[in-house]
Formats: C-alpha cells, structure tokens, sequence
C-alpha cells in the first residue's frame, strides 16, 4: 500500500498487472474504484457511507467528516470530489494543523509581493489553486481563530484579498472539511466559532474506526499482509486476535503490526499465528468481549451469547477448540458470531442526518417514471436516485439543458409525485432534474418517504419529524 491519503480504508493506485493472486481474488464487492485508487471495503457500514458520499457528492454543500485519526477521512473526502461534477479539477488538501499561526493566511489566500520580509514574489493561496474543484481542510479544529473569520466570509462567497493585496479574488470552491475533535464542545468551549461550524456543518458524515467494522479488519488484514507477506495467510486463532483488537490508531497502526509480524517470522513459513501478532500490539491487546467474572442477568440468549465469548477468550479465538469445548458444530459456532455482529453493526448506525441536512439526503432508486417535454412529447424513463429537491434519471433520448418538464413517478402503490422540474446537467442520456414546483402535499409525501428510506439504511434523523423533512 503506497503512503497515499486514505490509508484508512487500506488504498493503493490501481494497477494494470496484480503483483500477486491475492489481490485477484479479492471480491468484487471488497474493492472500490475511487478515481485512480482502490480501497479495500467489505463491511455493509461503508459501503452505505459510500452510498451515501455518491449522492452528496452531487451537491455543492459543504460537509464535515468526522472520525478518529487514522480511520479514512481524507479518503472520504476524495471520493467526494472524485465522485462530483468537479472531479476532472483540482483537488487541493491541507492539513490546518501544519500551518504556523503567521503562515495559515498566506498559505490559504494568497499574498503579493512585498506583503512581508520574505515575500519575494506573488504567491496564489490554496483557494486560488482549487478554483472549480475541492479543497480539503483537514484538521480544521486547529485553524486559529484570526484565519477563521477570513475563512468564513469566503465560505459565504465574499471575494477576498490576497495578504498585502489591494484587489480583491474570487473564488469558487467546494469544501470539505474533516475534524478528530468533537467540534461542538469546541464551539462550547470557545475554542472554534459557532457559525463557522454551521456553515462547514452542512452535511456532516461519521467514519467509523476500525474496531466497529470488523468485516474491514479482515479485508484490510489480508490485503495488507499480501504487501509484506506475499503469499502469507492468517491462522484463524490469529485473525480473532486482530479482530478483538481494539485498533486506537486503526489502520495506520493495522499495518505497523502487520509489517513488524511479518519481518520477524522466521523464514519459510507462511502462516501467521497469534503468538507473532501480541509483541506488537503493546497495550491494545485484544479485547474482552465477554463480561467474565460478572454476575449474570439477562436472557437465555444472553447467557448462550456470553458463553460462547467467554469459550473464544479461552482458547484465545480458536474457533475449532471453542466449538468442541461448547460441544456445538464450528458452523453453528460461525454463524452465532455472524448474527451477533450483525446485531452489533445494527446498534451503531451511520451517522446523523439533522434537519437542514435531509435536503441533502439522496435515495439509489429504480423507478419508471413518465416525463413530459414543453412540446407535450412523453419520454419514459428511469429515476436512478430521488431527493426532496430533485432527481437523476436516463432516458433513451438526450435532454436539453435548461428545459423545462413535467415528471410524474409513483413512490408506492397508493402515493405518486407529479411537479414541473428543469434540467440542470446532461451527461448523454443521463440527467439531473431540479423540483420547480412540488405542491405542498407532494413535499411532504417525498419528505415522509426519504425519512423512511434514511431510518432503514441505518441513519439517526435525531429529532426529525414529517414536518422537518419539508425544508
């Protein structure tokens, strides 16, 4: 894996010829094209979060990643850009908290010549070198607090001045913006300024670390083994351990222990076991998922539940050892496990969608739908993903940009959307179509409808009622 951003979901460019059959035999599902990356994903958590970064990446919102370090966010904000209408320009990143406090406005916005001591020439700022694509803001939490009032006024469209300027640049960019810090405890505390946060705030996204995506662990893992170790293959009892790791510093620390595991097997042996994993893991030795020495209360499931992983922690993750021991088959074992962590994976949920955010909030569809041109002539066609603002859709014919239409699409049996709509892009014979005249009771139809779309692909819409979903 090649020191690129987004290590977090384990990426290397992609390549014509595979070092190795490992990597061909990876599922498909496993392996998601990003521009000219691939990262590694298997769990069902990112796969819905990269859903859910296509549909926002259509949009020029603003969006605020969050997440612990190491666990991908730069990757996410990649696959924004590269998923937008502005993936063929620029995407500029910077960390913030690289920035000496007298450099960040220089280094942002620009400065001309002679503007200070050192300022041998004009230099343009990251936002010039963005100009129609994205900038990334990583880090954002630690920007100083002089820069943030420049930063707002730019994010609200406002030409600004180059340090040392007299002429004023305009700007536009989308931004997005990643934090490790719980921002609204900034804000609280007087450290970050609350309407920069709700501007950066408009569509927040959540990446879960490591240990809450244990599907990912194993795909990361044997990817990642496959770097140091071609050929090289994880013992069961060795890849429970990886599981149960808690992973504080999630990938980035995956692949150190990894990489030391590797070097010091001895030589010509290809499996690796747990007793080469735990040197390596220090203090993130793998967790107890049991609650042993405890007083039991629950159910008998619960009881059936805390057996197993009390067997598991004593036979340090052998599943073959566990099954006997509980005197059930390994498959029964196995899929037990499989339902437990399905059940884990429930409880977690996506992220939070709050109520200025559901405009945003876009629905993967297959829905027959009939359009109607200003010259009455009826093209049917297909609604690929469907928001309270709008839809995608392909036709056999290629729409006019800027026209003007009828759309009429059924949401269920009993409910059907019918709204004048305009063409804001073409892209042969795929469109996107913006609402231009969506009735009151259509909008509250749709907006009941993508809440309930949004609730069963796992997301929190807070304290989101029908009425909200109107905005």
């Amino acid at each position: 894996m090649g020191a690129i951003a987004g290590e977090g979901f384990g990426v290397s460019p992609q390549r014509e010829t595979p070092p190795n059959q490992r990597e061909d035999q990876l599922a498909d599902r496993d392996r998601v094209r990003i521009g000219e990356l691939v990262a590694v994903v298997r769990s069902d958590a990112m796969h819905k979060l990269l859903g859910m970064v296509e549909r926002v990446a259509h949009h020029n919102a603003a969006v605020l990643v969050t997440g612990e370090t190491g666990a991908g966010k730069e990757m996410i904000a990649r696959a924004i850009h590269q998923y937008s209408l502005r993936c063929n320009r620029p995407f500029v990143d910077v960390n913030c908290a690289a920035l000496p406090d007298n450099l960040a406005e220089s280094e942002l916005f620009g400065h001309e010549k002679g503007a200070f001591s050192s300022a041998d020439s004009l230099k343009p700022g990251l936002f010039e070198m963005a100009n129609h694509g994205t900038l990334f803001l990583d880090e954002i939490g630690e920007l100083d607090a002089k820069v943030q009032v420049k930063l707002l006024r730019v994010l609200d469209g406002v030409p600004y001045y180059r340090l040392g300027g007299s002429r004023k640049v305009s700007v536009d960019v989308r931004i997005v913006a990643a934090t490790n810090m719980n921002l609204e405890e900034a804000v609280h505390d007087g450290r970050f300024r609350s309407d920069l946060y709700h501007r950066l705030n408009q569509f927040q996204l959540r990446v879960p670390p490591l240990r809450e995506r244990p599907d990912d662990i194993a795909a990361l893992a044997e990817f990642l083994l496959d770097q140091t170790l071609p050929g090289g293959k994880f013992s069961p009892a060795a890849m429970e351990v990886l599981i149960r790791a808690p992973w504080k510093g999630n990938v980035r620390e995956l692949r150190n222990v990894l990489l030391k595991a590797a070097v010091h097997i001895e030589a010509g042996r290809a499996e690796v076991r747990p007793a080469d994993l735990l040197p390596w893991l220090g203090p993130n030795k793998p967790i107890a998922t049991a609650t042993a020495q405890q007083p039991f209360q629950g159910s008998l499931g619960d009881l059936e539940r805390q057996a197993i992983f009390e067997a598991l922690e004593k036979t340090g993750g052998d599943r073959d050892e566990t099954s006997r021991q509980l005197g059930i088959s390994r498959r029964t074992l196995t899929r037990k496990l499989q339902q437990y962590e399905k059940e884990q994976t429930a409880s977690r949920g996506l992220g939070r969608i709050n109520t200025d955010q559901q405009r945003y909030f876009r629905v993967a569809v297959h829905i027959p739908a009939d359009l109607q041109l200003e010259s009455s002539v009826r093209i049917p066609c297909e609604i690929n993903n469907v928001s309270i603002g709008g839809v995608a859709l392909s036709s056999q014919e290629t729409l006019e940009n800027g026209a003007t239409v009828q759309l009429c699409f059924g949401l269920n049996k009993t409910t059907s959307i019918t709204t004048s709509a305009q063409v804001v892009w073409v892209e042969q014979k795929r469109a996107g179509l913006r609402f231009t005249n969506l009735s009151a009771t259509s909008r509250r139809d749709l907006g009941q409808w993508l809440l309930q779309k949004a609730q069963a692909e796992g997301w929190d819409i807070g304290l989101a009622t029908s009425e909200a979903a109107t905005v």
